[in-house]
């Protein structure tokens, strides 16, 4: 591993005695001390702390700070993952005393806002997808996956249907869905794309039997490209009694324009994180929201947010609810970005985001598809999928032209996935790009696309401004180092 000369860590700039905070002197007797903490649990030999003064601490993690990357920063067109711009206006909110400062077992009497604005928001998630229900309680979209299919399960359970063991999924769906099916006891089969990029009703029939429980479904799907037959495909799945679940992930693409409960689907989670602007990365903050049809409300995790004549308040009255999914009631601060988003938006701020997302996709599609492959040449939705260099006579790989990327102070797009397109780079711009933003990366993808001509070994062994350079990504998958 390659490294670039960096800030200074802290064990380096350890100078014995400096220290930036003194504890206060114990006013406890030793014998005293001995009585609260006995001599088996206490050190025996002084902690290895760094010795630092409070602007050495304050310097180092400024320096660390400046090794991240965000969308605040620049350009992040991670395909499927939606890095919208997110409004400060949302944070600002979210820490209003009132909700910045409640705590989820207060008696309902004191928290008749925080409850209000949970039935809001399911109610509003509802109208938005044409669900009947919802539950709050996912922590991000794999575990609303996993709510849905667990809700599927205890739906066949009753009806004694419980050899039907099956879901059906596309070959390019998110790799999310056929983990969450086989950890909630299901098996499943793959669906394979037509040459259109889409899922053909020949294509699913010889699938179709009674062991289906169902089909897990993206629309659009990670190729970007809206499966036109859905119609038709949610109404097979129904026809054979199988129930049909909507993965979220790119609502982005037709919010306030198309309602997966209009389609057909049974189950739909939402992204937070990704369609409703709360910032994610990194592992979070994340919210997956799970609604269903009316079928299948009883089901749904408990406790729900009721009104009655004497305000709102949590029911547990639920005999067939799969109980709960979560400690508490879900993330809270996201949904208020979320519902805070939504309403700031209104619906028809939300079909102009839909609109300019998908605008600027097939935009960037349009003059990428020069220089590189482009698997499925159609119009697009929010994100597209290019397949590598058109003209690659030196073997550049979709990996060198992400890391080349980063010397430009772009995130590169989703590589290698979805794993139907060789050498893919999934470009998703989203509504928040300006046209100066989006000509900018076109330019340095055309200039990439020359130095893989040029210069193609230099561009092999990119990054080069980078605090770290190219890794073993094979040897840190196998022989990962999890401690310094």
């Amino acid at each position: 591993m390659n490294k670039k000369a960096g800030p200074v860590l802290l064990n380096q700039a350890s100078v014995p005695g400096r220290r930036g905070y003194l504890p206060p002197v114990s006013d406890l007797q030793p014998t005293a001390e001995e009585e609260l903490i006995p001599s088996s649990f206490r050190r025996t030999t002084p902690l290895n702390l760094p010795a630092l003064s409070e602007m050495d601490v304050t310097r180092h993690f400024t320096q660390l700070s400046k090794r991240s990357f965000g969308v605040d920063q620049g350009f992040y067109p991670l395909g499927s993952c939606t890095m919208k711009y997110n409004p400060k206006l949302l944070e600002d909110l979210a820490l209003l005393p009132g909700f910045r400062d409640l705590h989820p077992l207060q008696d309902e009497s004191c928290i008749q806002g925080a409850l209000r604005l949970i039935y809001e928001a399911e109610k509003t998630f509802a109208t938005i997808t044409g669900m009947d229900a919802y539950t709050l309680q996912p922590a991000a979209g794999a575990h609303g996956e996993l709510t849905g299919l667990l809700i599927m399960k205890a739906a066949l359970r009753d009806q004694g249907e419980l050899a039907r063991d099956i879901i059906l999924i596309p070959d390019s769906a998110h790799g999310t869905n056929p983990a969450s099916a086989a950890l909630a006891g299901f098996k499943v089969q793959k669906i394979p794309s037509s040459a259109a990029g889409i899922i053909e009703p020949d294509d699913l029939k010889p699938h179709l039997s009674p062991q289906v429980a169902g089909l897990m479904l993206t629309n659009p799907n990670t190729l970007g490209l809206f499966e036109e037959k859905i119609l038709t495909i949610t109404q097979m799945i129904h026809d054979i009694g199988g129930q049909v679940y909507y993965d979220g992930a790119n609502l982005n693409a037709i919010m306030g324009w198309a309602r997966p409960g209009d389609m057909g689907f049974d189950l739909v989670h939402l992204n937070l994180h990704k369609t409703f602007a709360t910032p994610h990365g990194g592992g979070g903050p994340g919210s997956g929201p799970l609604g269903v049809k009316a079928h299948l409300a009883p089901y749904l995790p408990v406790p729900r947010v009721v009104s009655s004549p004497a305000g709102f308040k949590w029911s547990y009255d639920a005999p067939r609810t799969i109980g709960k999914v979560k400690g508490f009631w879900g993330h809270f601060t996201v949904i208020i970005k979320a519902l805070a988003y939504i309403y700031s938006l209104g619906f028809d701020g939300m079909k102009q985001a839909s609109s300019d997302a998908v605008l600027a996709a097939n935009y960037l599609q349009t003059l990428l598809k020069e220089d590189y492959n482009l698997p499925y040449d159609r119009h697009c939705m929010h994100e597209f999928v290019l397949g590598g260099l058109k003209d690659n006579p030196a073997g550049v790989r979709t990996l060198d032209l992400a890391k080349g990327l980063l010397d430009y102070g772009v995130h590169p797009p989703t590589v290698y996935f979805p794993l139907i397109v060789a050498e893919a780079l999934m470009i998703e711009p989203t509504e928040s790009v300006t046209l100066d933003l989006l000509d900018s990366f076109v330019a340095i993808m055309k200039q990439l696309a020359d130095q893989a001509k040029t210069t193609p070994e230099k561009l092999k062994e990119a990054p080069y401004t980078t605090p770290v350079r190219r890794l073993n990504e094979t040897q840190a998958a196998r022989q990962p180092v999890l401690k310094w």
